[in-house]
Formats: structure tokens, sequence, C-alpha cells
């Protein structure tokens, strides 16, 4: 091949990653953003990443467009390895035409989809555009449509992380959503339908980009959000931390760990960690730790919905999906937001095949109008569909109080729970001792001479008698109950007991969630 060949292809290629030049290039720096080609040699093994489509140009030549230059139609697409595991990946370049969505830009992003999908390999998202390409009118909101419906057909299959860094307005928003996770990067990522303009004037609110769909309001308000990270470095070294925990497809399970752990060492603080007094509170998320190899537990949407703790962490190894009640916020009640956060994590962790690991001390659903209105039957209902349907090896550990339906919804053994373990503290029945003694000893409390000291007789005897675990144990809806410090032991052991367990549903075509 002669030298001016290689000459020409060496000068197209370094044009194609200058991107949108120099100043662009700084202008995006100044905000504190990566350009699109720095995010991916973050993401990816040093010298794996194969970029696709590079060469490929766009041929509108409608209002101008005839004369616009855009290097990689404003997105790099191809895969690599994270970790030495292949993914796939593409990254909107908003240096060109602000990374916005035209025709062959979304056929780019379809193609990595795709393949993705054939392959059997995750696909990272990074996003920061400046919505559809208007130029191109409807062709770029069927490009949008194109890659809604490859993320609908991927989800389950493959895992689809979205990183939202930059602007991400109008129907691309819709993209991360229906993606598993979804970061943001704080003060410089925003999400929204609508902008701060268009809702002046339809609205009348004042209101700055980062009120109306910042990272923190996704993370803390909307739920849209799983996580938000400091910069685009922490952003990136999270992506590759939930990889880790994840398959690369649904066929297959999540890579082990190799390290040396302690699962049979006794906690003797855990027989400590439940307070004596019922109603007082502590911190879940201390409990969760110890179950951990290394203590090490990776929160997910850990700023939303505070009373209920999803994430995940390695026990033996093995990545496992973790479900518990918060007992410091909201005493630990499952509200309209908990049911949809827990609900969806059961969702994704039996779809790739990661056991979940239940933890209760639930007293109940929240009550009141404001919930009983906005339908907390609907979602509550989203819980134990979640749970019902989940093939997934499932371990329960009752700690404290487990009452109504919500003892229920936290995965009893009614809802397939393979093993339910509880500790002496348990409290199961269908309503607390107070409210429950309130009821079944009215009359005979109301008739006492001393009708308070009755009323605490009563509900010490309810204590015993009804919400005691043993009856529980008795009827065979727990399978032992163990002393608290011995529980890493037992639920380790429980999941290398379990871990050959096999179970289908019944053919369908897909069941109809509560939405």
């Amino acid at each position: 091949m002669g030298n001016n060949k290689l000459e020409e292809l060496r000068k197209r290629r370094a044009k194609i990653e200058e991107g949108g030049g120099k100043e662009r290039i700084e202008a995006q720096h100044a905000k504190g953003k990566l350009t699109a080609r720095e995010r991916i040699n973050l993401l990816f093994d040093e010298g794996s990443f194969v970029e696709l489509d590079a060469f490929v140009k766009d041929k509108c030549v409608r209002v101008g467009m005839e004369n616009v230059d855009a290097p990689s139609e404003g997105v790099i697409t191809g895969y690599g390895l994270v970790d030495g595991r292949p993914v796939y990946a593409y990254s909107q370049d908003f240096t060109v035409m602000g990374g916005s969505l035209g025709g062959v830009h979304a056929k780019k992003i379809c193609k990595v989809q795709d393949l993705a999908l054939r392959m059997g390999s995750p696909i990272v998202a990074m996003n920061d555009s400046g919505g559809a390409r208007i130029q191109e009118g409807v062709g770029a909101l069927s490009g949008y449509g194109q890659i809604f419906y490859r993320n609908t057909i991927t989800s389950g299959v493959v895992p689809q992380i979205s990183a939202v860094m930059g602007p991400c307005a109008g129907g691309a928003v819709y993209s991360p959503a229906l993606t598993d996770f979804v970061f943001m990067v704080d003060q410089t990522s925003q999400m929204f339908i609508t902008g701060p303009q268009i809702t002046k004037v339809a609205t009348g609110e004042e209101v700055t980009m980062e009120q109306l769909g910042g990272a923190m309001i996704h993370n803390e308000t909307s739920g849209v959000a799983h996580f938000v990270a400091e910069d685009e470095e922490a952003c990136i070294a999270g992506i590759k931390k939930i990889l880790s925990y994840l398959p690369s497809n649904n066929l297959e399970t999540a890579p082990g760990i190799d390290t040396i752990t302690d699962t049979d060492k006794i906690v003797p603080e855990l027989d400590q960690i439940i307070p004596e007094n019922s109603e007082e509170e502590y911190d879940m998320k201390n409990l969760i730790k110890t179950l951990s190899d290394d203590g090490d537990f990776f929160e997910v949407q850990q700023n939303y919905a505070k009373n209920i703790i999803i994430g995940f962490v390695r026990i033996n190894g093995q990545s496992i999906g973790v479900v518990a009640n918060q007992p410091s916020v909201l005493a630990g009640c499952l509200d309209i937001n908990a049911s949809d956060k827990a609900a969806r994590f059961v969702r994704t962790c039996d779809c790739f095949n990661i056991p979940i690991v239940t933890i209760v001390d639930v007293p109940g659903f929240l009550p009141g109008t404001e919930q009983e209105h906005r339908g907390i039957i609907r979602h509550g209902s989203k819980l134990l569909y979640a749970y019902a349907e989940a093939t997934v090896l499932k371990v329960t550990l009752i700690v404290r109080k487990a009452y109504g339906g919500a003892y229920i919804a936290m995965c009893s053994k009614d809802l397939g729970a393979d093993m339910v373990l509880a500790w002496p503290t348990a409290e199961i029945a269908v309503m607390g001792p107070q409210s429950a003694a309130n009821i079944i000893f009215k009359k005979e409390i109301a008739e006492s001479k001393d009708p308070q000291s009755a009323r605490l007789k009563k509900i010490e005897q309810y204590r015993e008698e009804i919400s005691t675990p043993y009856v529980a144990a008795e009827k065979g809806f727990v399978d032992d109950i163990i002393e608290p410090s011995t529980t890493k032991v037992r639920v380790a052991d429980a999941l290398r007991m379990l871990a050959g367990k096999r179970k289908t549903r019944p053919a369908k075509k897909h069941g109809n969630l509560p939405l």
C-alpha cells in the first residue's frame, strides 16, 4: 500500500478524532465536562476500545446542512473490554452540533444496541446532547423511536447502563429511563421533558435547569436516577463497579470474585443491634454490611425513598441483591415510593439471575389519605408482584417487626421465599401489639379497674402468645429461629445450599404488572 493512502487514512481519522475542534473542546472542559472520547477512554481497559462507523456522514442537504461538517455524526460508538469483559458503548459528542441526534446518529446507536443484544454483552450509554436535530424534523424523532424500541427489546437480556453527563431533554430522556441503571453528575447533568423556557410559557413557573431536572432532583425527589457522582471520573468508576455485580446477559450468572471470606464468622454485636424498646430506631445498613464480604455494600438509589434500602453485596464472592427496611426513616414503613423502588430492584435482580436477600423490619404500609389517594394499593401491589414473579433464589431474614400486608410484601414464605430465618426479636402478626390489644381486648380493658395497666398487660400477652416468631415457626412460615450473632453464617449457608434452585413459571406472553 502506498504511503499516500496511509497518510490520507491517518489524516481523516485525526480530523474525526478532533470532534468539534479545539475551541469547543476547551468550552466542554470549562464546564467541568470531559469530551466523548475522554469518557470512552476512562471506561474501557487501555487500548481495548474498537470504534465503529467513525467515517459515517449524513446526507441531509436541507436548511443549510449541506455545509455542516459533523465528525462521527456527533456520537462515538464501538466496543471494548471493561475489567476484561466485553462491553458495547456509545458516547454523544457535545462538541459536534451539541451532540444533537439526527437519523444517522441514531443509526449508529441502534447498530451497537443490536450488536450488544446479539453478542450478549452489556451496553453503556453516555448521554450529552441538546436533543433532536431540528433540521431533520421527523427523521430525528424516528431515530429516538428506534432507540427506545431497542431499549425495550433488550431489557432483561443484557444490562443497559445510562450515564447522563450533560443536558438530556425532551424525547431523549426516555432512553435512560428505559435502561436498568441511570447515573448523573452533580451540577453538570440535567434531565427534563420540557426545559425552563417552555415551562415558564406553559405554567408561569420560573425555574433553573438545575432546579427543574438536576442530578439531585432525580436522585432525591423523582427517583428517575439511581446514582449521583461528584464528577465524571467518579461517575465512570461507578459504572465499572456496577457492571462488576452484573452478568453479561440473562443466560449467565454474575462473575464471582476470588476472595478470602469469613462467612463462618460469628458477629456478637448483632445480638445487641435491636433496641430493647421496639419503637426505637437503628441503622439497618450496619446489619447489611456485616453480611457482606469485607463489609462492602454498593447501595442503589440511596437518596430516594430512604425508608427502604436496596443494593448489592458479595457473599462468598457471589453477587447478591439486598432489600431491607430502614427503621430510622419513617420507622421502615412501606409507602408508594419505597414500593416502586424495591419492586424495580427485585425485578432487575430476577432478570439477571442475582439471588435476593430480604431483611425485614416493617410496621406496615404508611397510613393516610395522601398515600391512599395516590394509590398505595396499586404501588404496593408492584412489590408483591415482583417478589411472587421472581424465580431467583430468595432468602428472607425477619429481625423485628413484620406486620400485616407489609409482612407478606417483604418476601414472605407465601410469596416464594426459599428460606425464611427469624431472630428471637421478630414480631410477626396481623398488626402491632398496641393496636391489636385495643381491638381484641377492648371490652376487658374498658371494664378493668385500671384500664392503663390492663392494656399494658394485654399488649404483653399478645406479644407472647401471637406475635412471637415461635408461632410462625410452628406453622412452617419461618424455617428457623436463629441467634443474631450467627446470621452471617446462616445466610451464607442458605445461599450455598439453595444455589441449585430451578423454578419456572407457566407459559405466557407476559404478566400484567399493576403499573
